[in-house]
């Protein structure tokens, strides 16, 4: 199994006449994922790799039908009348992989997906990626590379930056570890889904039987999950990893998110909740593969 994605869910691609559109729409189409349509204002009637392109995203659903996903690759300041089409039009979930989103139209966002009963990833996501079945976004790079790296299996990552994510899977592969689903939830201080949002998805999921966490300092989201493992929410394994150890007072980090607010969202703190919880907190990143080895271990698996 996997969340989020996989090879059934109709995935719809605003923004795909873009250079990023088109060339991420590529990574999608080959690795499997099933993109029924585009939409581009005043594209419509064009095709792009087969895919049939719609001016509006109600026009989409009227000629193709219903669609799960749609992944927004539109110009920043034009995400959010981009999301609003979306998730009036009826779709569920919104990935919304642009940088730079003003934090007030990814607050509104939020509100209107809440109000249409739909949930969004990002921004500033690279997506997300089942092996074997489907990807959403960037993340992976090339479909060859992305299948080289990436086995199906039973670990499932979640992270606060891009790069990480697929490092994580890479150095997991390496060691003989399949995955379910990576997860880039985003680097911004105003998220959809977010971490502990996607522990709760692979606590219900039957085929994940551990988590592997890359969090930063800044925000609660690693304190919010310690708190459900805590209270027993999340009962599968959770191994972690925690940058920032060396980051002093005025340190600046490239993600939006990575604030410090009082005594939470401190290095010391998070580690200290995860490992109360019960957590596996690694030190240094590169022993992320063989602590997760270990846990998978002493589960049998």
């Amino acid at each position: 199994m996997a969340i989020i994605i996989d090879e059934s869910k109709r995935v719809l691609v605003q923004g795909i006449t873009g250079r990023e559109g088109q060339a991420r729409t590529k990574l999608m189409k080959e690795f499997g994922t099933n993109v029924v349509a585009g939409v581009t204002p005043g594209k419509g009637g064009q095709q792009v790799l087969g895919v049939p392109v719609f001016n509006r995203v109600g026009d989409a659903v009227d000629a193709v039908g219903a669609v799960d996903i749609s992944v927004i690759f539109a110009p920043a300041k034009a995400v959010k009348d981009a999301a609003f089409e979306a998730v009036q039009s009826g779709v569920k979930l919104l990935v919304l992989v642009p940088d730079r989103v003003p934090v007030w139209d990814a607050m509104e966002i939020a509100a209107a997906a809440r109000a249409n009963g739909a949930r969004f990833i990002g921004p500033n996501t690279l997506g997300v990626l089942s092996p074997g079945r489907a990807v959403l976004g960037m993340i992976g790079g090339k479909a060859e590379s992305a299948r080289e790296w990436f086995k199906p299996g039973h670990v499932g990552i979640v992270s606060r930056s891009g790069g990480m994510t697929s490092s994580c899977g890479y150095y997991l592969g390496r060691v003989g570890i399949g995955l379910s689903t990576l997860v880039h939830v985003g680097g911004d201080s105003v998220l959809g889904m977010r971490i502990p949002d996607v522990a709760l998805l692979f606590q219900d999921d039957a085929d994940t039987q551990a988590i592997v966490v890359f969090g930063e300092i800044g925000g609660s989201q690693e304190e919010d999950l310690a708190d459900l493992i805590a209270t027993r929410r999340v009962t599968k394994p959770v191994i972690a990893y925690i940058g920032g150890a060396a980051a002093k007072e005025g340190t600046r980090f490239s993600h939006a998110g990575a604030i410090i607010e009082g005594n939470r969202g401190t290095h010391k703190g998070k580690v200290e909740a995860l490992r109360r919880a019960g957590a596996v907190v690694v030190d240094a990143f590169g022993d992320l593969p063989r602590a997760t080895l270990e846990v998978l271990g002493e589960r049998g698996a």
